[in-house]
């Protein structure tokens, strides 16, 4: 229960990512800019808190692994999933940004030799589902067309794919070191990577103050209680979990930004709470089963 908890958590906090944006936006900063800050933000908070705990060091051969997950979850997951809202817009990325329960299960069973039981394979067909309803939903009903072009359509996918490789970096490669540790070298190499592609604009100090909680809530906080949830919990259960992410997200867009929630909405909200309840019964019998062993 705890690891659910933990998860549940790091959701709610992703859930702010777009109302830090929207204000962030609105001061003139483009997309590209505040994924880079919210990295380099987020490593400055990261190392103070590994020099506090006397957490930076690793082994030098785990170093490319390290390395490999700021390339991969920071620079190719921001990159792509930034091209993926220009090309195809907001609703269909999310869309296909959210096809990384399926990425994980897939994974999990490939590389991490998790089983594949009939209740993870609904809890992902039913977030899949649930997320296509929140974020397609109001396009369904004023019958505007999509924006499909294959490359929008292929960094979507990339976006899903390098979001669902967290759940297996973390599972597989990283387990042996706390959160800040993987942090502190991840995510100043995926930033350094984003640098080429940024445009600097001029900040206000109100701009730097919401950049600064942007990375502290959504990166910091947010990484730091997921990676203690998913030492708790197998990978496709938390990214189901996770997935309570749009939903957190569409309840903040409406209450600040008067955005409709449609019939749509509310029954992709009811997926994904479905989902994520059968993931907590499913840990309580694992959990049971567990103790009766003993």
């Amino acid at each position: 229960m705890t690891g659910f908890l933990y998860v549940l958590a790091a959701a709610f906090m992703w859930g702010l990512i777009g109302v830090f944006t929207q204000y962030i936006l609105a001061e003139g900063i483009s997309a590209l800019e505040i994924a880079f800050w919210r990295a380099a933000l987020a490593w400055v908070m990261f190392l103070i808190h590994a020099n506090v705990t006397k957490q930076v060091k690793v082994h030098r051969t785990d170093l490319p692994a390290l390395f490999g997950f700021g390339f991969i979850c920071v620079t190719l997951f921001y990159g792509s999933y930034q091209l993926a809202i220009r090309d195809v817009g907001i609703g269909l990325a999310a869309v296909l940004l959210y096809t990384a329960p399926a990425w994980v299960a897939f994974l999990s069973w490939l590389v991490l030799k998790e089983a594949m039981t009939k209740t993870k394979m609904a809890c992902v067909v039913m977030t899949i589902l649930g997320v296509s309803c929140i974020s397609l939903g109001p396009q369904l009903l004023s019958g505007a067309s999509f924006n499909l072009n294959l490359f929008g359509l292929i960094a979507g996918l990339v976006s899903g794919f390098t979001y669902a490789l967290y759940y297996i970096f973390g599972k597989k490669f990283l387990y042996r070191y706390a959160t800040p540790t993987i942090f502190v070298y991840a995510l100043p190499f995926g930033a350094a990577l984003l640098l080429p592609f940024v445009d600097f604009a001029h900040k206000s100090p109100q701009a730097w103050m919401l950049l600064a909680g942007l990375a502290l809530v959504t990166s910091y906080g947010a990484f730091s209680v997921y990676y203690a949830g998913l030492k708790r919990l197998d990978a496709t259960h938390a990214s189901v979990i996770a997935t309570f992410e749009p939903v957190v997200a569409a309840i903040f867009a409406y209450s600040l930004f008067g955005e409709q929630f449609s019939i749509f909405g509310y029954i992709g909200s009811s997926l994904i709470l479905v989902a994520v309840f059968l993931v907590v019964l499913s840990g309580l019998r694992t959990s049971r089963a567990a103790g009766d062993e003993v």
